[in-house]
């Protein structure tokens, strides 16, 4: 979905998109290649296998994010799952198939390349600096480990470097800005006559004749759908009664097992540093840098020093500056070097070799490992915190169980109500395709429960059905009525209404065709609509996107050819409610041509033209990867209702 978008997109705006994405990309999108074990197979691709649970996961949590995105404007009943399950394995294939080609063609992100990625995050930041507690606390809450979200960041920077490799390529020719600077500012003089099929409706005789033959011949549609009514109890972890407070040593228990996981804070170390790249000769780098050094050694500033010299874009304008940095963040050797430092007032370490260069580090400062307190009032807020939600977790665990056991034991849903303590509720009618569905009777896991045999024909109750990651239902059917044939009595009036209908566009399509004739006669549209009692939509200059003109009479108009001076091209086009719009062109107005500069160089509309050539330009690149990386779909994915509305 985030796909083509991407795809658009070069230079520093891919990085500021990839900021605000990598969170969440990295909990919901490359980890969902990790096992697989006996799960069912959905595709394989290359040698990476998507299996049904990572495809499930995959697509609940891009539903959330969907679902919260539109807030309130989220309507289940309008929802299309096909498509957003067919759109998140799509995107589930383009990723693995980019990660094992850019594997393969020796993409890698440093651990350099990873530091100034994660340094830049906002979500990881505090007072507009990177911060480790704010880093942990979030992947937490994600229930990731650092090294594992760094080993799956890592995988998706190397995509972006490919990415990069090929947009940086594209370049684009004076001639070709000025080609798409001239087709977005285009102009065109059209006039446009709606002919509405409503004009025509009392025209149109329907005999009862008619009427009994397309009956008959469309049968299928009248058919009233199979519907049922549900009775349903449910459990709502947030209904529950709150675990009570606990007892000191419970907290000290669950203290003393979490606190190097939760309260915990390795040793940090504030750095800077003077890279010096290899470039064409190693020994030659190296012997600047020891210059470098006896200058520092000299007396020089260190940060005066780093901002002549160094080679790092990233950290030369802070005189070297590379914030807080703990262990595995940076490069093996350079974290050697900079954890050998006994202290903030030893020498610069140095030459220290890495994979990018010389390095001369300095310590600036020491933050050591701490670990919270027990005693501290946050650290108990917290253990309070995790004590309730646990007892809650394990308590619903215990009721989700009884629940299942009892509806599974009983053949209705009262004595499970009673046992449980929980209230029967009822649906309305609804169908298998959802019409009229609302409440639990919107979530396709519900519908498809509720017309299975077990339930539908042997009455059972259903088992526990997740509506959302807080709440179960067992439901049992109330009342059903399957699907019947409608007599022609009953639906008369609809097919009446179907065949009028008809008649009408057709009499609407001969009018404007009557138009269109008289155009390519020589007579102008406006006269020869006036002559039918019918009034020009539009007359005049059109921009692309026309406020007053649908979208397909805009796109109609834009696509004819350009006509000879004085002639003018004529085109009808179906239009909505049946109607149909004619439209005459009869001169395209060109923007005047800007000047070489604004054409040429790096300028705002070069780029703009550039930026768009390059997202194509990948996408075509991307299909070549997927068809050169074998992709064989195994089976249809599943979607189990672990959402609140499928």
């Amino acid at each position: 979905m985030l796909q083509s978008i991407r795809d658009r997109l070069t230079g520093p705006i891919v990085w500021f998109v990839i900021a605000l994405i990598a969170v969440p990309f990295a909990f919901w999108g490359i980890q969902s290649f990790g096992g697989g074990g006996a799960d069912p197979v959905v595709v394989k691709v290359g040698d990476q296998k998507i299996t049904q649970a990572q495809f499930r996961q995959t697509y609940d949590q891009r539903y959330q994010q969907y679902r919260s995105l539109l807030g309130e404007s989220f309507r289940a009943d309008l929802f299309d799952e096909n498509r957003f399950r067919e759109l998140t394995l799509d995107d589930m294939v383009q990723e693995s198939a980019m990660r094992q080609y850019a594997r393969s063609a020796g993409y890698r992100a440093s651990d350099a390349t990873l530091r100034d990625f994660l340094i830049t995050v906002p979500a990881f930041q505090k007072d507009g600096k990177f911060s480790s507690d704010s880093y942990r606390a979030l992947l937490e809450q994600q229930g990731m480990k650092p090294d594992a979200y760094e080993r799956q960041l890592r995988e998706s920077l190397a995509i972006e470097q490919l990415r990069n490799a090929v947009q940086s390529t594209s370049f684009v020719t004076a001639e070709q800005t000025w080609a798409a600077h001239r087709l977005e500012k285009q102009t065109r003089r059209i006039t446009v006559v709606q002919v509405s099929a409503k004009n025509f409706r009392d025209q149109v005789k329907v005999t009862d004749a008619e009427i009994a033959d397309r009956y008959e011949t469309d049968k299928s549609r009248y058919q009233t759908a199979e519907r049922v009514k549900l009775a349903y109890v449910e459990l709502d972890r947030n209904q529950l009664a709150t675990a009570g407070a606990p007892a000191p040593e419970v907290l000290k228990a669950l203290y003393d097992a979490e606190k190097e996981a939760r309260f915990a804070s390795p040793e940090e170390r504030r750095a800077s540093h003077i890279l010096v790249n290899f470039g064409a000769d190693k020994a030659a780098a190296k012997k600047k840098t020891e210059d470098l050094l006896a200058k520092i050694k000299g007396g020089q500033d260190f940060a005066q020093v780093a901002r002549e010299a160094s080679d790092d874009p990233g950290s030369k304008a802070q005189g070297g500056d590379l914030g807080w940095v703990r262990k595995g963040m940076m490069a093996p050797k350079f974290e050697e070097a900079l954890y050998g430092i006994p202290d903030a007032g030893a020498d610069v370490a140095g030459p220290v070799e890495t994979e990018f260069g010389w390095h001369l580090i300095k310590l600036v400062e020491i933050k050591a490992a701490t670990i919270r307190p027990f005693e501290d009032a946050a650290v108990q807020a917290e253990l309070v915190e995790a004590y309730g939600t646990r007892e809650g977790e394990k308590r619903f665990q215990e009721l989700s169980s009884k629940l299942e056991a009892l509806a599974f034991e009983n053949t209705s849903l009262e004595p499970v109500a009673a046992e449980m303590k929980l209230e029967i509720k009822s649906t309305d009618w609804f169908t298998r395709s959802g019409g009229a569905g609302t409440g639990i009777a919107a979530i396709e896991a519900v519908r498809q429960t509720a017309f299975s045999s077990e339930v539908l024909q042997d009455g059972e109750n259903s088992k526990p059905i997740p509506v959302s990651d807080d709440a179960l239902v067992v439901i049992h059917k109330s009342e059903h009525e399957p699907a019947r044939q409608r007599p022609l009595d009953e639906v008369k009036e609809l097919v009446r209404e179907t065949l009028v209908t008809e008649g009408a566009a057709k009499l609407a399509r001969e009018a404007a065709d009557s138009l269109v004739a008289k155009v390519k006669a020589g007579e102008g549209l406006r006269e020869a609509a006036t002559a039918q009692g019918l009034t020009p939509q539009f007359d005049g200059e059109a921009q692309r996107g026309q406020a007053e003109l649908e979208g397909p009479v805009v796109d109609a108009a834009f696509r004819m050819a350009r006509p000879a001076q004085g002639a003018t091209h004529v085109e009808a086009i179906a239009a909505g409610n049946g109607g149909t719009a004619v439209i005459a062109l009869s001169a395209v107005i060109d923007p005047p041509r800007p000047d070489d500069a604004t054409l040429g160089g790096d300028g705002a509309l070069q780029s703009r033209v550039r930026d768009s050539l390059a997202g194509a330009e990948f996408g075509a690149y991307r299909k070549s990867v997927e068809n050169e990386i074998e992709v064989e779909k195994v089976q249809a994915p599943e979607v189990k209702a672990d959402n609140p509305e499928l």
